[in-house]
């Protein structure tokens, strides 16, 4: 009677159920593998999707920090701060392209003829030195540079690229400052019971510390546009307005950004004469170390405080791999991994404590 049962039941399986116990083992684990690797494979194809969504959390951020900061002031509603912190992100830009627009703009077509005849004259004097330099070697690896080799760039081009990647990212910024909790709850909608306090934890700890990065960012880039658009103008120095625009917007990108801005100015400056050139070194090197000692200071103070050298290779990775906004959004993300890391090696310590007595033996609970 026992065989007949066994045999009813193998009969009325599934085709592919498996009977043998340790085959059904090795195939859960096959497709375990199998599935890490699809996940891979398909966080690969849509990253250049996932890094437009990570553009957006970050300028959700900055709009989520100003709402903050103004409700500080004024006792409104979310909602109004929000409409006020655009509008007057808006009438910057407006004021900025209707001031300045026309100036920026022969200034900004005016210098990359500057910067060509500044490589030139460089490239002479390294011939007549000894040092073996092709200008074409030089122009292709500047072309090289500029055009980036990037899944996002690549996915994005064409002639309203840029403008499609920065709609996108403004649009979903502003839906998810709106509602963060919506958006919050949704994601730990679908994660198990028992992972939803850690995550709410930890997704609480990125968001502030997000909006404290990027606060400071904003504060270095004012600080750092503003003083050298003072200074440069004050001694008279070429294209000072863009300099200074060029200076702030590239402050937010540690390490690579001042390195690009103190280059910028010094061709400039020694397209005039060699005592402007002398002077725009000087600026530079004011302006960063004043940055560096007073503003960063008080700034790595609030945030995450991330490695020099590490930021500089996720630069590298980023920009290599998603072109000049992998650049601009490697420094948020290494700090968002960061926290990551940091939450779940608390939530293993306090694991690790609630099994032991904490002197490191099991406690009697656990025996």
């Amino acid at each position: 009677m026992k065989d007949s049962s066994d045999n009813d039941k193998s009969m009325g399986a599934s085709p592919s159920h498996i009977v043998d116990p340790q085959l059904r083992m090795e195939a859960g684990r096959a497709f375990v593998w199998v599935a890490v690797v699809g996940i891979a494979l398909l966080t690969v194809y849509i990253s250049q999707s996932l890094l437009v969504i990570f553009g957006a959390m970050v300028f959700a951020a900055i709009i989520d920090g100003g709402a903050r900061l103004l409700g500080k002031i004024l006792p409104l509603p979310r909602s109004w701060r929000i409409i006020m912190i655009l509008i007057l992100a808006t009438g910057f830009l407006v004021w900025l392209g209707y001031f300045a627009g026309s100036q920026v703009a022969q200034q900004a077509a005016a210098l990359p003829e500057v910067v060509a005849t500044q490589a030139d004259r460089l490239i002479s004097w390294a011939q007549k030195n000894g040092l073996s330099i092709r200008a074409e070697n030089v122009q292709s690896i500047a072309g090289q540079l500029m055009s980036g080799v990037g899944t996002v760039t690549r996915a994005l081009t064409g002639v309203f690229g840029g403008l499609t990647t920065l709609f996108l990212i403004v649009i979903i910024g502003i839906y998810v400052a709106l509602e963060p909790r919506l958006y919050e709850r949704g994601v730990a909608w679908i994660l198990p019971r028992k992972r939803r306090s850690d995550f709410y934890s930890t997704i609480t700890e990125m968001a502030q510390t997000m909006r404290r990065l990027m606060a400071g960012r904003i504060l270095g880039m004012v600080f750092e546009g503003l003083f050298t658009y003072l200074m440069l103008a004050f001694y008279g120095v070429p294209m000072a307005v863009l300099l200074g625009i060029l200076t702030g917007l590239l402050a937010f990108i540690p390490n690579v950004g001042a390195v690009i801005s103190g280059l910028l100015m010094a061709l400039v400056g020694f397209s005039v004469s060699t005592e402007t050139g002398l002077y725009t070194i000087f600026v530079y090197i004011f302006v960063q170390t004043l940055d560096g000692y007073l503003v960063i200071p008080m700034i790595a103070r609030k945030t995450v405080d991330l490695a020099p050298a590490l930021v500089l290779a996720m630069q590298l990775v980023m920009g290599i791999l998603f072109g000049i906004l992998g650049l601009f959004l490697a420094d948020p993300l290494l700090a968002m991994i960061k926290v990551v890391l940091e939450q779940r090696a608390r939530s293993n310590d306090r694991h690790f404590q609630s099994l032991t007595d904490g002197t490191g033996t099991p406690s009697k609970e656990t025996e």
